[in-house]
């Protein structure tokens, strides 16, 4: 038995998927069609299992980490450098900072890797990037520990106006 064709090429069928899911992690809840929702909540409930499955499986370790030396005011601190040739430039000060760091186990990177390939790489309105995969393993495992399955619900809404398709919202418990 395979998946819904949606009325859309596979690319583009498989690009839409990957977009609604992200959007479902990343909000808690999207509104589209229920074929759409009932491909969706499948991965997604797949994405979950998986997130609550490898939880556990990292260790720490300790690594040194070479980062710019930062003043005061968070700016990177500058000293003069001198080229082979004599000519003066600036230069950032770097200093060694030795960090803990988690380091997956074998299956827990094998799961990520595999969660990447259906969400989408996310930033925030600053900029920075969010790690869904961090909330998988994080927020959402906690969450859903005790549960074995349904983590997500479809609520339908009626017809859509001008092309009448059915419309529903699929939303995180």
């Amino acid at each position: 038995m395979g998946t819904r064709k949606l009325g859309r090429t596979t690319d583009h069928r498989l690009a839409m998927l990957k977009n609604l899911t992200t959007s479902l992690l990343l909000n808690g809840k999207i509104e589209t069609t229920v074929a759409k929702a009932k491909e969706v909540q499948s991965i997604v409930e797949k994405l979950i299992t998986l997130g609550i499955k490898e939880q556990a499986n990292f260790t720490t370790s300790e690594k040194k980490v070479s980062s710019a030396k930062v003043d005061a005011n968070g700016n990177k601190v500058l000293v003069d450098a001198t080229s082979k040739n004599g000519k003066k430039y600036k230069k950032v000060e770097r200093e060694i900072v030795t960090k803990t760091v988690d380091v997956d186990l074998p299956s827990r990177l094998a799961t990520r890797r595999k969660m990447f390939t259906m969400i989408n790489k996310v930033k925030d309105k600053d900029g920075k990037n969010i790690d869904l995969t961090a909330k998988l393993f994080g927020e959402y495992a906690d969450k859903y520990k005790d549960r074995t399955g349904g983590y997500t619900r479809i609520l339908k809404l009626g017809a859509r106006r001008g092309d009448a398709a059915e419309m529903a919202i699929l939303e995180l418990l």
